[in-house]
Protein backbone atom coordinates (compact mmCIF):
# COMPACT_ATOMS: atom_id res chain seq x y z
CA UNK A 1 0.00 0.00 0.00
CA UNK A 2 1.49 3.51 -0.92
CA UNK A 3 1.65 5.51 2.54
CA UNK A 4 -0.37 9.09 3.14
CA UNK A 5 2.96 10.68 3.29
CA UNK A 6 3.57 9.39 -0.17
CA UNK A 7 -0.39 9.87 -1.40
CA UNK A 8 0.13 13.66 0.03
CA UNK A 9 3.53 14.07 -2.26
CA UNK A 10 1.75 12.49 -5.65
CA UNK A 11 -1.09 15.01 -4.71
CA UNK A 12 1.35 18.03 -4.79
CA UNK A 13 3.02 16.75 -7.86
CA UNK A 14 -0.14 16.49 -10.06
CA UNK A 15 -1.25 19.42 -8.74
CA UNK A 16 2.23 21.61 -9.65
CA UNK A 17 1.51 20.00 -12.89
CA UNK A 18 -1.95 21.28 -13.61
CA UNK A 19 -1.12 24.59 -12.42
CA UNK A 20 1.37 25.31 -15.15
CA UNK A 21 0.77 25.34 -19.17
CA UNK A 22 4.46 25.12 -19.88
CA UNK A 23 6.69 22.28 -18.29
CA UNK A 24 10.53 22.06 -19.28
CA UNK A 25 12.04 19.06 -18.02
CA UNK A 26 15.56 18.63 -17.78
CA UNK A 27 18.28 16.47 -16.18
CA UNK A 28 21.93 16.17 -15.29
CA UNK A 29 24.81 16.80 -18.16
CA UNK A 30 26.41 13.27 -19.62
CA UNK A 31 23.20 11.73 -19.29
CA UNK A 32 22.51 8.20 -18.90
CA UNK A 33 19.56 6.13 -20.05
CA UNK A 34 18.05 6.54 -16.41
CA UNK A 35 18.06 10.27 -17.08
CA UNK A 36 16.53 10.28 -20.40
CA UNK A 37 14.23 7.46 -19.97
CA UNK A 38 13.08 9.31 -16.84
CA UNK A 39 12.68 12.57 -18.63
CA UNK A 40 10.84 11.30 -21.90
CA UNK A 41 8.73 8.92 -19.72
CA UNK A 42 7.78 11.78 -17.75
CA UNK A 43 7.54 14.29 -20.85
CA UNK A 44 5.09 12.24 -22.63
CA UNK A 45 2.94 10.75 -19.93
CA UNK A 46 2.37 14.45 -18.97
CA UNK A 47 1.32 14.99 -23.52
CA UNK A 48 -0.81 12.33 -22.73
CA UNK A 49 -2.85 13.42 -19.94
CA UNK A 50 -3.04 16.99 -20.34
CA UNK A 51 -2.75 17.69 -24.53
CA UNK A 52 -3.40 21.07 -24.09
CA UNK A 53 0.31 21.77 -22.60
CA UNK A 54 3.09 22.53 -24.21
CA UNK A 55 5.88 20.03 -22.63
CA UNK A 56 9.48 20.10 -23.67
CA UNK A 57 12.34 17.61 -22.60
CA UNK A 58 15.53 19.31 -23.06
CA UNK A 59 19.26 18.71 -22.76
CA UNK A 60 22.17 17.23 -25.30
CA UNK A 61 20.85 14.42 -26.93
CA UNK A 62 23.21 11.50 -26.65
CA UNK A 63 23.67 9.55 -30.05
CA UNK A 64 23.79 5.93 -28.19
CA UNK A 65 20.56 6.20 -26.27
CA UNK A 66 18.67 7.77 -29.48
CA UNK A 67 16.11 4.46 -29.29
CA UNK A 68 14.44 6.24 -25.85
CA UNK A 69 13.05 9.25 -28.20
CA UNK A 70 14.04 12.65 -28.99
CA UNK A 71 14.54 15.41 -26.96
CA UNK A 72 12.69 18.83 -28.15
CA UNK A 73 14.53 21.90 -30.22
CA UNK A 74 12.67 24.68 -28.46
CA UNK A 75 13.24 28.46 -28.17
CA UNK A 76 13.72 28.89 -24.07
CA UNK A 77 13.15 32.56 -24.14
CA UNK A 78 10.05 32.41 -25.26
CA UNK A 79 8.45 30.86 -22.45
CA UNK A 80 7.51 33.50 -19.67
CA UNK A 81 5.29 30.61 -17.33
CA UNK A 82 7.51 27.45 -17.46
CA UNK A 83 7.37 25.07 -14.65
CA UNK A 84 10.66 23.60 -14.52
CA UNK A 85 10.87 19.99 -13.32
CA UNK A 86 14.42 18.60 -12.87
CA UNK A 87 15.14 15.01 -12.97
CA UNK A 88 18.18 12.38 -11.96
CA UNK A 89 20.20 15.95 -10.80
CA UNK A 90 20.69 17.12 -7.34
CA UNK A 91 22.96 20.29 -7.77
CA UNK A 92 22.74 23.16 -10.41
CA UNK A 93 25.67 22.95 -11.60
CA UNK A 94 25.47 19.72 -13.36
CA UNK A 95 21.53 20.62 -15.08
CA UNK A 96 21.82 20.23 -18.46
CA UNK A 97 20.51 23.29 -20.91
CA UNK A 98 18.28 25.40 -18.50
CA UNK A 99 20.31 28.68 -18.91
CA UNK A 100 17.94 30.81 -20.87
CA UNK A 101 15.12 29.86 -19.28
CA UNK A 102 12.85 31.96 -17.11
CA UNK A 103 11.27 29.21 -15.06
CA UNK A 104 8.67 30.36 -12.32
CA UNK A 105 8.63 27.11 -10.08
CA UNK A 106 10.62 23.84 -9.31
CA UNK A 107 9.16 20.19 -9.41
CA UNK A 108 12.21 17.93 -8.11
CA UNK A 109 12.03 14.26 -8.73
CA UNK A 110 15.33 12.90 -8.24
CA UNK A 111 17.13 9.55 -6.24
CA UNK A 112 20.32 11.23 -5.58
CA UNK A 113 21.41 12.91 -1.75
CA UNK A 114 20.20 15.79 -1.29
CA UNK A 115 22.11 18.26 -2.54
CA UNK A 116 21.16 22.54 -3.06
CA UNK A 117 18.57 21.77 -5.56
CA UNK A 118 15.44 22.05 -3.35
CA UNK A 119 12.04 21.70 -5.39
CA UNK A 120 8.86 24.06 -4.58
CA UNK A 121 7.87 20.37 -5.00
CA UNK A 122 10.30 18.61 -3.98
CA UNK A 123 10.79 14.86 -3.98
CA UNK A 124 14.02 13.32 -3.14
CA UNK A 125 14.14 9.75 -2.26
CA UNK A 126 17.88 7.91 -2.01
CA UNK A 127 17.05 4.78 -1.08
CA UNK A 128 15.00 4.36 -4.92
CA UNK A 129 17.03 2.50 -7.11
CA UNK A 130 16.42 5.13 -10.15
CA UNK A 131 14.24 8.04 -10.68
CA UNK A 132 12.82 6.03 -13.54
CA UNK A 133 11.31 4.02 -10.31
CA UNK A 134 10.05 6.80 -9.26
CA UNK A 135 8.27 7.85 -12.12
CA UNK A 136 6.56 4.34 -12.95
CA UNK A 137 5.06 4.53 -9.26
CA UNK A 138 3.88 8.25 -9.50
CA UNK A 139 1.98 7.52 -13.31
CA UNK A 140 0.95 4.13 -11.55
CA UNK A 141 -0.39 5.59 -8.35
CA UNK A 142 -2.00 8.68 -10.15
CA UNK A 143 -4.31 9.39 -12.88
CA UNK A 144 -1.07 10.46 -15.42
CA UNK A 145 -1.36 8.04 -18.78
CA UNK A 146 0.62 5.46 -19.73
CA UNK A 147 1.54 3.61 -22.60
CA UNK A 148 3.93 0.90 -24.36
CA UNK A 149 6.72 3.41 -24.99
CA UNK A 150 6.23 5.17 -22.03
CA UNK A 151 6.38 1.80 -19.95
CA UNK A 152 9.44 0.32 -22.59
CA UNK A 153 11.64 3.68 -21.10
CA UNK A 154 10.80 2.91 -17.21
CA UNK A 155 11.57 -0.42 -17.48
CA UNK A 156 14.88 0.59 -19.07
CA UNK A 157 15.83 3.14 -17.06
CA UNK A 158 15.16 1.12 -13.88
CA UNK A 159 17.42 -1.66 -15.87
CA UNK A 160 20.10 0.40 -16.31
CA UNK A 161 20.61 2.30 -13.33
CA UNK A 162 20.67 -1.21 -11.22
CA UNK A 163 22.41 -3.28 -13.97
CA UNK A 164 19.49 -5.41 -14.56
CA UNK A 165 18.70 -5.51 -10.57
CA UNK A 166 22.06 -6.77 -9.40
CA UNK A 167 23.44 -3.72 -7.57
CA UNK A 168 22.82 -2.34 -3.90
CA UNK A 169 20.26 0.27 -4.77
CA UNK A 170 18.04 -2.70 -5.84
CA UNK A 171 15.11 -3.35 -2.89
CA UNK A 172 12.11 -5.63 -2.77
CA UNK A 173 10.08 -2.03 -3.97
CA UNK A 174 11.98 -2.54 -6.93
CA UNK A 175 10.85 -5.37 -7.72
CA UNK A 176 7.16 -4.54 -6.52
CA UNK A 177 7.30 -1.47 -8.89
CA UNK A 178 8.94 -3.70 -11.88
CA UNK A 179 6.07 -6.08 -11.77
CA UNK A 180 3.26 -3.42 -10.95
CA UNK A 181 4.53 -2.15 -14.00
CA UNK A 182 4.74 -4.86 -16.47
CA UNK A 183 1.28 -6.57 -15.27
CA UNK A 184 -0.17 -3.29 -16.33
CA UNK A 185 1.83 -2.55 -20.04
CA UNK A 186 1.63 -5.73 -20.42
CA UNK A 187 5.62 -4.93 -22.54
CA UNK A 188 7.80 -7.74 -23.58
CA UNK A 189 10.73 -6.38 -22.22
CA UNK A 190 13.17 -9.21 -23.35
CA UNK A 191 14.10 -7.77 -26.18
CA UNK A 192 14.96 -4.19 -24.73
CA UNK A 193 17.99 -5.17 -23.17
CA UNK A 194 19.21 -5.70 -26.53
CA UNK A 195 18.85 -1.68 -26.03
CA UNK A 196 21.63 -1.67 -23.28
CA UNK A 197 24.00 -4.32 -23.56
CA UNK A 198 24.56 -5.05 -27.68
CA UNK A 199 27.79 -3.76 -28.20
CA UNK A 200 30.16 -3.24 -31.15
CA UNK A 201 33.17 -5.36 -31.49
CA UNK A 202 35.06 -2.21 -31.70
CA UNK A 203 33.52 -1.62 -28.07
CA UNK A 204 34.58 -5.30 -26.99
CA UNK A 205 38.40 -4.36 -28.12
CA UNK A 206 37.92 -1.22 -26.14
CA UNK A 207 37.15 -3.05 -22.81
CA UNK A 208 39.82 -5.25 -23.44
CA UNK A 209 41.95 -2.53 -23.06
CA UNK A 210 40.29 -1.32 -20.33
CA UNK A 211 40.95 -4.62 -18.15
CA UNK A 212 44.46 -4.44 -19.77
CA UNK A 213 45.41 -1.37 -18.47
CA UNK A 214 43.70 -0.79 -15.13
CA UNK A 215 46.03 -0.09 -12.10
CA UNK A 216 45.12 -2.21 -8.80
CA UNK A 217 46.99 -0.94 -5.68
CA UNK A 218 47.26 -2.98 -2.90
CA UNK A 219 44.46 -1.41 -1.05
CA UNK A 220 42.25 -2.75 -4.26
CA UNK A 221 42.16 -0.02 -5.57
CA UNK A 222 41.78 0.48 -9.95
CA UNK A 223 42.79 3.23 -11.11
CA UNK A 224 42.41 4.02 -15.62
CA UNK A 225 43.15 6.67 -17.07
CA UNK A 226 42.23 6.83 -20.94
CA UNK A 227 44.17 9.01 -23.12
CA UNK A 228 43.54 10.46 -26.30
CA UNK A 229 45.74 8.02 -28.40
CA UNK A 230 43.65 5.12 -26.91
CA UNK A 231 40.28 6.62 -27.92
CA UNK A 232 42.10 7.50 -31.55
CA UNK A 233 43.40 3.86 -31.72
CA UNK A 234 40.32 1.97 -30.76
CA UNK A 235 38.11 4.79 -32.66
CA UNK A 236 35.76 5.27 -29.65
CA UNK A 237 34.17 8.08 -28.33
CA UNK A 238 34.83 9.58 -24.85
CA UNK A 239 31.57 9.10 -23.56
CA UNK A 240 32.60 4.96 -23.65
CA UNK A 241 34.18 4.92 -20.80
CA UNK A 242 31.66 6.23 -18.52
CA UNK A 243 29.67 3.36 -20.40
CA UNK A 244 31.93 0.62 -19.38
CA UNK A 245 32.74 1.27 -15.64
CA UNK A 246 29.81 -0.99 -14.79
CA UNK A 247 31.45 -3.84 -16.23
CA UNK A 248 33.99 -4.05 -13.58
CA UNK A 249 31.64 -4.92 -10.66
CA UNK A 250 32.50 -8.54 -10.34
CA UNK A 251 36.53 -8.60 -10.60
CA UNK A 252 36.91 -9.83 -7.14
CA UNK A 253 40.58 -7.64 -7.16
CA UNK A 254 38.53 -4.92 -6.94
CA UNK A 255 36.29 -2.78 -3.89
CA UNK A 256 36.63 0.49 -6.08
CA UNK A 257 37.86 1.94 -8.73
CA UNK A 258 38.09 5.26 -11.32
CA UNK A 259 37.80 5.75 -14.66
CA UNK A 260 39.08 8.97 -16.27
CA UNK A 261 38.93 10.40 -19.58
CA UNK A 262 40.08 13.76 -20.83
CA UNK A 263 36.99 15.42 -22.27
CA UNK A 264 39.23 18.10 -25.30
CA UNK A 265 36.03 19.71 -26.57
CA UNK A 266 35.22 21.09 -23.16
CA UNK A 267 38.77 20.94 -21.71
CA UNK A 268 37.79 18.92 -18.81
CA UNK A 269 38.67 15.57 -17.41
CA UNK A 270 35.88 13.42 -16.78
CA UNK A 271 35.30 10.73 -14.22
CA UNK A 272 33.24 7.87 -13.22
CA UNK A 273 33.63 6.05 -9.77
CA UNK A 274 32.60 2.65 -8.50
CA UNK A 275 32.62 0.82 -5.70
CA UNK A 276 31.63 -2.45 -3.87
CA UNK A 277 32.59 -1.12 -0.26
CA UNK A 278 34.03 2.10 0.50
CA UNK A 279 31.50 5.37 0.28
CA UNK A 280 32.46 7.27 -2.20
CA UNK A 281 30.12 10.43 -2.85
CA UNK A 282 31.03 12.11 -0.20
CA UNK A 283 35.18 11.85 -1.80
CA UNK A 284 33.71 12.70 -4.96
CA UNK A 285 32.13 15.90 -3.61
CA UNK A 286 35.66 17.30 -2.54
CA UNK A 287 36.42 17.72 -6.56
CA UNK A 288 33.11 18.99 -7.89
CA UNK A 289 30.99 15.82 -8.24
CA UNK A 290 28.96 13.73 -6.30
CA UNK A 291 26.30 11.12 -6.64
CA UNK A 292 25.40 7.84 -5.24
CA UNK A 293 27.12 6.18 -2.19
CA UNK A 294 28.57 3.06 -4.43
CA UNK A 295 28.38 5.39 -7.70
CA UNK A 296 29.59 8.47 -8.53
CA UNK A 297 31.59 11.05 -10.59
CA UNK A 298 33.45 14.25 -11.18
CA UNK A 299 34.81 16.67 -13.56
CA UNK A 300 37.66 18.75 -13.31
CA UNK A 301 40.43 20.85 -15.51
CA UNK A 302 42.82 19.70 -13.68
CA UNK A 303 44.83 16.51 -13.48
CA UNK A 304 46.38 17.08 -10.17
CA UNK A 305 42.65 17.23 -8.66
CA UNK A 306 42.94 13.19 -10.59
CA UNK A 307 45.81 12.26 -8.42
CA UNK A 308 44.46 13.56 -5.12
CA UNK A 309 40.98 11.99 -5.71
CA UNK A 310 42.60 8.98 -6.47
CA UNK A 311 44.46 8.86 -3.64
CA UNK A 312 41.52 10.06 -1.30
CA UNK A 313 39.73 6.89 -3.11
CA UNK A 314 42.63 4.39 -2.18
CA UNK A 315 43.05 5.61 1.47
CA UNK A 316 39.56 5.05 1.53
CA UNK A 317 39.62 1.34 0.25
CA UNK A 318 42.57 0.77 2.66
CA UNK A 319 40.36 2.05 5.78
CA UNK A 320 37.83 -0.15 4.53
CA UNK A 321 39.92 -3.34 4.31
CA UNK A 322 41.06 -2.61 7.74
CA UNK A 323 37.80 -2.18 8.92
CA UNK A 324 36.51 -5.72 7.78
CA UNK A 325 39.79 -7.15 8.86
CA UNK A 326 38.64 -6.13 12.84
Amino acid sequence: MVSIIKKELYKKIIKIIKEYDEIVLARHIGADPDAIASQIALRDSIRLTYPNKKVYAIGAGVHKFRYLGNLDKVNLKELDDALLILLDVPNFIRVDGIEDLEYKAILKIDHHPAEDIIGDVDWTDDTMSSTCEMITNLILETKLDLDTKIAENLFLGMAFDSDRFLLQNTSKETFKTVYKLLDISKINFVPLYNNLYERSIVEEKFRAYAVENIVISENSFGFLNVTAEALKKYNVESSIVSHQVNDFFFIKELICWMFVVYDERNSIYKVNIRSRGPVINEIASKYNGGGHKYASGARTPNFKDIEKLAKDLDAACKKYMSEQDS
